[in-house]
């Protein structure tokens, strides 16, 4: 029976894809760059790779705030500054939210059930302020974000960190929901929980990485957290 559930924040509560879209665009906008759909789609290429880089512990959170952008600009023979674009977007990215479908109507029929938790990756200013903005902290007993924990997803030190700070905590009994593969589900098999796979796009599984469970609706977990 499931007790403690961990949620995953980007693209799986909120919608980041959409948020990043639009301050990229608001940034590129700011620094004088047309934001062109090639531009956007090579800038999230980048982003994606830097991100892996980060999970597997070959560079640091803030070389990969910086870094995209350097890659990017050095592509496009930009001259313009990775750092100034860094902060730009982080101010950009922390304004507004964007839920996915279902979210709140999901959490809002969970929350008395089960203790939740927030455990995300995401830059702390940036988190805070989409979650002030989205007004749903209350539905979760803490939140572990990756920059105050000092460890990312999927290492076993961030899971372990929030494992000690969760009351009474038992492995037997948590679960993990993540879009990520290689970040969630890879982070709640090292540690030792079940994992639910949120697949809105029906995405296939090529990795060796395989969760305990598969959702392609946030509308499915109420009724799966009850089987387990």
């Amino acid at each position: 029976m499931i007790k403690t559930v961990l949620f995953d924040l980007d693209d799986t509560i909120f919608d980041f894809k959409m948020s990043e879209r639009i301050a990229l665009t608001k940034t590129l906008i700011n620094l004088g760059i047309e934001p062109d759909d090639y531009i956007i789609s090579q800038y999230s290429k980048y982003n994606i790779s830097q991100w892996k880089r980060l999970e597997l512990g070959e560079i640091s959170r803030e070389e990969v705030k910086v870094n995209r952008y350097r890659l990017l600009f050095d592509e496009l023979g930009i001259n313009a500054s990775p750092e100034l674009a860094t902060a730009v977007y982080e101010e950009n990215l922390a304004v507004g939210h964007y839920f996915i479908d279902g979210a709140v109507d999901m959490l809002e029929s969970i929350y008395k059930t089960y203790d939740l938790y927030l455990v995300s990756n995401g830059a702390k200013r940036v988190q805070d302020g989409r979650l002030a903005s989205a007004n749903i902290s209350h539905y979760f007993k803490d939140i572990f974000i990756s920059e105050v924990v000092g460890h990312e997803k999927p290492s076993l030190e961030f899971f372990n960190y929030c494992f000690q700070r969760i009351p009474n905590f038992n492995k037997d009994s948590a679960i993990i929901i993540g879009d990520s593969l290689s970040s969630d589900i890879k982070g709640g098999i090292n540690a030792g929980i079940k994992t639910m796979w949120f697949n809105p796009h029906l995405e296939n599984n090529g990795s060796e990485i395989k969760p305990d469970y598969e959702i392609h609706s946030l509308n499915e977990i109420k009724e799966l957290l009850k089987e387990i």
